[in-house]
């Protein structure tokens, strides 16, 4: 029997590449479990919502979103068409300033607060491009990361209406169905961002995947509307009526906001690992109102059917965790109570 051929350099890089390099885990589901979390540093304590002066958020000299920014959703598996608009409508309020306060466009101005080493600013701008659907599950209902990379490069090479080639201003977003597992998915992940290796792809992109936790683990990835049964509180009832998809509202913009301020894993993050950095989301883990900390998520609202939320949209109610403020060295959101 002949003895295998060896490598290539292209695989070779590959296999480096995923041993020592890892996609940015940018959501730890409830209860954190990240050892720099200020959750750990100040354990509960409900006055300094995640403020730290132990916190160093720095920037690397690296790119950030500055143009534009478009979204690019890739819909792995069924999707209702109700679940897309529920996503579509919150993207889309990200810059629609008109929106009722408090509201998500109020929510991106922290994430706009960020600059490259030119002083400019993250764009104001984010709107939905182009979408691709892979209904029929091409790789299967279980995706490891380099496949989570290869349906990126199957929606950006398609033979009919490919997703534009967009480096500098585009994040790929591939959404995964319910009855999808991604590698570690409801094992302390409930979504990643990173960057897609031209080896693979073809090109250099940022893109972020979520999943739908409503079915594999609602109770860690789709909480506070769904709860791990040794919680004392009651889960509280989704502002849109599906747990799964109101869950992954807070993950997607958790993931837009790093992927906007740390693209190519070498802008803002704190810590002195770029392999495992803290980004600007990870350091507001769970925390959606004030005196958020530790285990509580913090003054949230209530509308009159019940749903809890903590900020508006251009037509409906989302619960969104905070991003950290590096001016003022603390978590921020639009409907703090001193706002």
């Amino acid at each position: 029997m002949p003895s295998a051929p060896p490598l290539t350099a292209a695989l070779t890089t590959i296999l480096l590449l995923l041993f020592f390099i890892k996609p940015t885990i940018s959501w730890r589901p409830w209860p954190s479990t990240h050892p720099n979390s200020t959750n750990l540093l100040f354990d509960g304590s409900k006055k300094y919502e995640g403020s730290s002066e132990f916190v160093e958020l720095k920037y690397h000299m690296g790119p950030v979103l500055t143009a534009n920014i478009t979204v690019y959703p890739i819909w792995y598996g069924r999707w209702q068409n109700s679940q897309k608009r529920i996503i579509r409508e919150f993207i889309a309020s990200i810059s629609a300033a008109n929106s009722a306060p408090p509201s998500v466009a109020g929510w991106w101005k922290t994430v706009q607060q960020y600059s490259d080493q030119t002083g400019a600013n993250i764009s104001r701008n984010v709107h939905i491009g182009e979408e691709k659907n892979d209904r029929f599950y091409s790789l299967g209902k279980s995706l490891t990361r380099l496949s989570v990379q290869s349906v990126i490069k199957s929606a950006v090479t398609a033979t009919t209406r490919p997703l534009p080639i967009n480096p500098k201003s585009g994040v790929y977003l591939l959404l995964t169905s319910d009855d999808v597992h991604v590698d570690d998915f409801c094992n302390n992940i409930c979504g990643f961002h990173y960057f897609t290796f031209p080896s693979i792809v073809g090109y250099t992109l940022p893109y972020a995947w979520v999943g739908n936790s409503a079915k594999l683990c609602p109770s860690v990835c789709a909480y506070p509307f769904a709860v791990p049964e040794y919680f004392p509180q009651k889960a509280v009832k989704s502002p849109n009526d599906d747990v799964g998809v109101d869950g992954m509202i807070s993950v997607i913009a958790h993931e837009i906001a790093e992927l906007s301020t740390n693209p190519l894993v070498n802008a803002w993050y704190a810590g002195g690992d770029p392999v495992f950095p803290v980004e600007i989301a990870d350091l507001c883990e769970g925390i959606y109102g004030t005196g958020g900390g530790g285990s509580y998520t913090g003054q949230m609202l209530n509308g009159e059917d019940g749903a809890t939320f903590n900020m508006n949209g251009i037509r409906r109610r989302f619960l969104v965790q905070w991003v950290w403020n590096h001016i003022v060295n603390y978590c921020t959101g639009p409907n703090a109570l001193d706002q």
